[in-house]
């Protein structure tokens, strides 16, 4: 006992959660289960610190209130439709095959009916608190498998709700011996009364009333808070639990348009509240009778590790899901989530189970929780591990995501590209604004479903995907690129290139200089900097603006800056070739580059790529003008550059150079092309000096441009 004052209890209760957290965060692991730990070592077990927990329970009733509130206001029923009928099928198969082989499980250990009753419930439900936490810094949450779960997830909230209320309201009525179907009477309008009074309420008070609160935000989660324990004590006196009033409470307010400014300013207050809510259920944990319950923990824990995940393999592969898709979704059900604590704690109070049962199912959770993080941080290893064993639980033909590429043999993919978010689709957008093929790939659903809808090919997958390249054309593909900014997921997707023996061009983005020189020496043939190249053309027009601008006149005329795309049909012209004041009678002030400004350019300036123009005219030509400067150029036009080729010449077809050296061969000068290699019998000379003198049977290496390397081909012949 440190000390009379409760004060003091709390602050050696967070001083120690403190300290734990911080053990949890090295080893990766929720903060639910270091909060668990913290009650057991304060508790009388241990150190014996707590001591008021009537003050603590009345915490940690709050928390879970706003637990349930929070639930409620993020409720996205939108994201079962949008997943469709996987969401609904495997949340709902999930909870009926775990809870009916989980009640088999407890019975066959001899437990009552009411207690394997309780568990097979208590097993039914995962953390959506956790499992999203761990999709997000994975960077998943918006994958296929991670929408599949967040949907099946929200299917198990709500079951878990629907148990919260029968608990509740059955519990209590029959356990005052009422008829059943008076129960069901009493609890049927009661609850539709309730519903009633809320949705008048939503319909005709919220929506104004949070609008006139929401200048003031302190005093619109005031509200939020007030409204959510005003209607879980409304609910509670109703016989239903103030867990189903708070959750009633955040679906009211969801269809505000503020629940998104009240949920992150309410999530941080629930997880200190929260905190206390484990803090007391592990401290009420008695290790006496715990120690008899190591058996069927361990039992339990080992069902829902492996079968719950099983039992959503089979589910989704049935369904016509590829495995690794059903393996990753399946493995964010191993384990039971808070509902399945607040189940327990529930049952305790209202006298259906023992101490030795709730902390049974504390103990599973502890496990189950603890072992599913790994499981899903290193889901991918994992995969890769038994990828081949998983083959059982796929179809034949999985054709809910057996989209291929299909081209014809011959056909040349311009740009394999993956990633297709904000930055990559601008990306994209350019690329196909040059008349290139391009086919996407990306794990978001939304995003596939975009691109589909205008006709381009696009395909669900996911870089980190060893069985990816089985679905891509590789082998018809002159660059494959990557927009995701990870290093990891950048440098293995250069490793995985190279092992499917890709031997084209790769480009990848990154986030730092760093992070580029090790994408540049891993492999990558270019290296595209969003961050760096966006400052540095923001920096331009800035300084373009205050340069070059000119101050507004009263005058009928106006000014108008434009910036010269890449692939404009004036790239490249001088301005004498550029009839843009004939057509449009508009013309060009000044021309900032490189951040140097050229005023009143002459005729035989020439345009490139990135150069801002300072247009002067009349101001409905302005917008004229600039559509006809960034006009974009097909391959076919016929002042379009072409590539530079690299090719081999055999010197037998050239006496006259034999015995010469390079320099006096003059290749550069008499045919528009360089040397940069010699091919002599074995032996590979690389960046051959001038020099060099050229052998009988020696075999050059040139370069040069298309045309040249063609005009000096036929030259030889």
């Amino acid at each position: 006992m440190i000390g009379e004052s409760i004060f003091f209890e709390i602050a050696a209760i967070l001083c120690l959660a403190t300290l734990l957290a911080i053990v949890g965060q090295k080893l990766r692991q929720p903060l639910i289960i270091m909060f668990l730990a913290t009650g057991i070592l304060a508790g009388p077990s241990v150190l014996g610190i707590v001591q008021s927990y009537d003050q603590i329970e009345l915490l940690a009733q709050i928390g879970i209130a706003l637990l349930l509130f929070i639930v409620g206001l993020k409720l996205d029923l939108q994201l079962i439709r949008t997943t469709g009928p996987v969401a609904l099928a495997t949340g709902f198969g999930q909870i009926v095959f775990t809870s009916a082989i989980g009640l088999l499980i407890a019975v066959g250990l001899g437990m009552t009916l009411i207690s394997a009753a309780y568990i097979a419930v208590a097993l039914t439900f995962s953390s959506t608190i956790i499992i999203v936490k761990l999709l997000s810094d994975k960077k998943e949450i918006d994958s296929l498998h991670g929408q599949i779960a967040i949907g099946f997830l929200i299917v198990q909230d709500i079951a878990a709700i629907l148990a919260l209320v029968g608990l509740t309201s059955l519990g209590s009525t029959l356990a005052a011996q009422d008829s059943v179907l008076l129960t069901f009477l009493s609890i049927a309008a009661k609850g539709l009364g309730l519903l009633i009074v809320v949705g008048l309420l939503m319909k005709f008070a919220l929506t104004p009333l949070t609008q006139r609160l929401a200048g003031v935000p302190e005093l619109l989660v005031l509200f939020a808070i007030s409204w959510a324990i005003l209607l879980a004590t409304a609910s509670e006196l109703l016989g239903f639990g103030k867990e189903v009033g708070a959750f009633l409470a955040g679906i009211s307010l969801a269809s505000t348009g503020y629940r998104d400014a009240i949920g992150a300013r309410l999530t941080s207050l629930r997880d200190f509240l929260l905190l206390f809510f484990f803090i007391d259920l592990g401290a009420r944990l008695e290790w006496s009778t715990v120690g008899t319950q190591l058996q069927a923990s361990a039992l339990f824990s080992v069902f829902v590790l492996l079968g719950n995940p099983l039992i959503v393999l089979i589910i989704m592969g049935a369904m016509g899901y590829r495995r690794r898709t059903s393996f990753l979704a399946g493995l964010t059900v191993a384990q039971i989530s808070e509902f399945s604590l607040i189940v327990a704690a529930l049952g305790y109070s209202l006298g259906h189970i023992t101490a030795e049962t709730r902390g049974l199912i504390t103990l599973v959770g502890v496990v189950t929780i603890f072992a599913s993080t790994y499981m899903i941080l290193y889901s991918g290893p994992i995969y890769n591990l038994l990828s081949g064993a998983l083959k059982l639980f796929e179809r034949r033909h999985p054709f809910r995501e057996e989209e291929q590429c299909c081209l014809e043999e011959g056909v040349t993919v311009d740009v394999i590209q993956v990633g297709l978010g904000n930055y990559g689709s601008s990306l994209a957008e350019h690329i196909l604004r040059r008349n290139k093929t391009l086919i996407g790939v990306d794990f978001d659903p939304a995003a596939l479903t975009r691109w589909r809808a205008r006709g381009i090919s696009v395909l669900y997958g996911d870089i980190a995907d060893p069985e990816i390249h089985e679905r891509l054309p590789l082998h018809q593909a002159r660059w494959v690129v990557s927009t995701v900014r990870s290093l990891e997921l950048n440098l293995g997707l250069i490793g995985l290139l190279r092992t499917w023996g890709y031997k084209d061009k790769i480009a990848v983005t990154a986030s730092s200089e760093e992070d580029a020189v090790r994408l540049e020496e891993a492999g990558s043939h270019v290296v595209f900097r969003p961050f760096i190249d966006a400052a540095e053309q923001a920096a331009d027009a800035l300084t373009h603006a205050i340069d070059v601008l000119p101050e507004t006149v009263d005058w009928p005329i106006a000014f108008h800056e434009v910036r010269v795309l890449s692939g404009s049909v004036f790239a490249g012209r001088r301005l004498r070739n550029i009839s843009l004041r004939s057509d449009t009678g508009v013309s060009i002030l000044a021309v900032s580059r490189a951040g140097g400004v050229h005023y009143d350019p002459r005729p035989d300036f020439r345009i490139y790529p990135g150069d801002r123009l300072i247009l002067m005219g009349p101001p409905d030509e302005l917008r004229t003008a600039e559509t006809l400067l960034n006009q974009i150029q097909s391959d076919e036009a016929e002042d379009h550059p072409k590539p530079f080729k690299i090719d081999e010449i055999s010197v037998d077809s050239m006496p006259s150079c034999i015995g010469t050296t390079l320099a006096e061969s003059s290749f550069r000068q008499r045919h528009g092309v360089t040397v940069i290699g010699i091919r002599r019998g074995e032996e590979k000379i690389t960046s051959p000096t001038p020099t060099e003198i050229i052998q009988p049977d020696d075999h050059l290496i040139v370069i040069g441009s298309s045309n040249a390397i063609e005009a000096l081909k036929r030259k030889l012949t």
